[in-house]
């Protein structure tokens, strides 16, 4: 994929949001960055918390800086399976069709693949026929 400008949490939203049917929570863009993104109720892109099975495996810290983008089990295994990739999962994530991102691993995605990875997302969350008529308009 080529390299285009490194990707920021504002692409994050920007993305999430220009898809279709997308709602956000909380709507307002001037809430905490803590938003879910999602396609008819189901999340697709979602800013987490800390949790305790996200943690730096360095210093035991909490990961406060998490984002969670729905997938499908191969793109899971492709993302997380190169190890120079930022993306990664936990145990909690296991069995789950998710990858994660720290928002401070974000230079090392491209605007390009943060965007495929984004619609992605959405269209393994999107109902079928919105998701076809999606790819016939693109």
């Amino acid at each position: 994929m080529a390299r285009t400008r490194q990707a920021t949490v504002h692409d994050v939203h920007s993305i999430a949001a220009s898809l279709p049917e997308v709602e956000r929570d909380p709507p307002d863009p001037r809430s905490p960055s803590r938003a879910a993104y999602t396609i008819r109720g189901k999340a697709f892109v979602f800013f987490r918390g800390p949790r305790k099975d996200a943690y730096d495996p360095e210093t035991g810290e909490l990961y406060t800086d998490v984002m969670a983008f729905h997938c499908t089990a191969e793109d899971k295994e492709a993302l997380v399976g190169d190890p120079g990739s930022p993306w990664f999962t936990t145990p909690h994530w296991n069995g789950y069709n998710a990858v994660l991102l720290l928002e401070r691993d974000l230079a090392e995605v491209s605007v390009d693949e943060l965007r495929e990875v984004i619609t992605d997302a959405w269209l393994a969350r999107a109902p079928k026929r919105l998701a076809k008529e999606f790819l016939e308009r693109t």
